[in-house]
């Protein structure tokens, strides 16, 4: 299980941990690999039909929603907990009185706070990242790889959480009625700070980046994305395999930072033609602005439930204040308050989210078969992706609201069967932004 929101401060750092924006595109797959491009024959030129999910898949897809209604109640639970037995306030009088300062006391609540939830959630994180992976066929990693893993990601926390959690604590001593705005405000420039050096600081202490060894398939890579418009790209091979069976293709960074990355999972797993349209959609993302686009979104929304935290935590202090053992938002024993309202509004705002992301991903779809026209590549590259992965093609409107970040692969597949305005002598949505020459 991923760390529970903490404050602000960790709800943005979950950036710099986890995956980059773009790094959930494809369905994870299972355990076999598919036929390499030299050993895959050349199929029929038609209309791809959406495989029906197998037995297995349906189970993996019926315990991953028992799986995220668990972790959505915990992120309920554990900051109820933490105020109604008075832990917090317990914590926060011992690292007043240990810090003495206020920016040490702040950083010594922080500190025992984040390492305690840490070893609370670890049986937990074991049994979902790492036993369940396994089960499934899904995983390839040792149980030292993941507690080395486990051991980068909790010191990360702590690390940029120290460097920036005083900001909105300082912001709610010298602005009480506008620290939600001030800080919803700063966390723009810190989402594009962590989204810039993610790819050179942070990705490579979890797995070894390195030029692409498929020359011939980097150079038909680098060709697309100059008729895409992206120039002096750079494309990287992540070793992957010592992780997961999953595979993945993204473009990361921004500036002179950005790149594009393929884990050597994929190179494995689809041929070239399937390769080049997965990466024809990734930079759809890069030529429209979605990360961009996005960063500003979670930001908007991000002020909008600061806001609503805001007003709801007067009436709560108010009304329980006095059992909780501290009064304002001011006070660092309100941790546990923040972590509650935001993820309550976390839970009623997602939806409005992922339906945008969905949109984006949509489009980015569009964008990746205008760039290449591979309709057929496109389509069976989801076909084997969910047929590997256990997927399920079409799940239920409550996991699409709730969980869906993408369309379902069904609507994916049905979509590359169906788009081909070039045949019917409509105008392609993105031709304009492509370059003269190539495919």
């Amino acid at each position: 299980m991923r760390p529970l929101l903490l404050l602000l401060t960790l709800l943005m750092l979950t950036i710099a941990i986890a995956p980059p924006a773009n790094a959930q595109d494809l369905p994870q797959p299972a355990a076999e690999a598919a036929p390499t491009a030299a050993a895959t024959p050349a199929a029929p030129e038609g209309p791809v039909e959406v495989p029906a999910p197998s037995e297995l898949a349906l189970q993996r897809y019926r315990s991953g929603n028992i799986i995220w209604a668990i972790n959505m109640a915990l992120g309920f639970l554990i900051p109820i907990v933490l105020l109604t037995t008075g832990w917090s306030a317990r914590l926060q009088a011992f690292a007043t009185r240990v810090g003495r300062y206020w920016y040490f006391a702040l950083c010594i609540y922080f500190v025992v706070l984040v390492l305690a939830l840490t070893l609370l959630e670890l049986p937990w994180a074991y049994y979902t990242d790492f036993a369940r992976e396994h089960a499934y066929g899904l995983s390839n990693q040792t149980h030292a790889k993941w507690i080395a893993d486990t051991l980068i990601a909790t010191a990360l926390q702590l690390v940029v959480g120290l460097l920036v959690i005083w900001v909105p604590y300082l912001l709610l001593k010298k602005s009480p009625e506008r620290w939600w705005l001030y800080t919803g405000l700063l966390a723009i420039p810190f989402i594009f700070f962590v989204i810039l050096v993610t790819p050179i600081w942070v990705a490579p202490l979890f797995n070894t980046f390195g030029p692409m060894q498929n020359k011939n398939l980097e150079t038909r890579i680098l060709a697309l994305a100059d008729r895409a418009g992206i120039e002096g790209s750079r494309v990287y091979e992540v070793k992957k395999s010592e992780d997961t069976k999953t595979v993945n293709a993204y473009v990361t960074g921004f500036m002179n930072t950005k790149r594009i990355v393929l884990w050597d999972t994929i190179l494995q797993k689809l041929d070239e033609e399937e390769l080049l349209y997965v990466m024809g959609h990734e930079m759809g993302h890069y030529m429209l602005g979605h990360v961009v686009k996005t960063v500003f979104v979670i930001s908007a929304t991000l002020m909008l439930a600061l806001y609503l935290s805001h007003r709801a935590s007067k009436w709560l202090l108010h009304r329980y204040g006095g059992r909780w053992g501290f009064h304002s938002l001011a006070e660092i024993a309100s941790l546990p308050l923040l972590m509650l309202l935001l993820q309550c509004f976390s839970f009623f705002g997602d939806p409005l989210l992922l339906a945008y992301s969905r949109h984006n991903e949509h489009e980015a779809d569009r964008f990746g078969l205008e760039l290449t026209r591979s309709n057929h590549a496109a389509a069976t590259a989801f076909v084997k992706l969910q047929t590997e992965n256990l997927g399920v093609p079409d799940p239920g409107w409550i996991f699409m609201a709730w969980r869906g970040s993408h369309p379902s692969i069904g609507q994916r597949i049905r979509f590359m069967n169906a788009y081909k305005p070039w045949e019917t002598g409509e105008k392609p949505a993105y031709e304009h932004l492509f370059q003269a020459g190539g495919k």
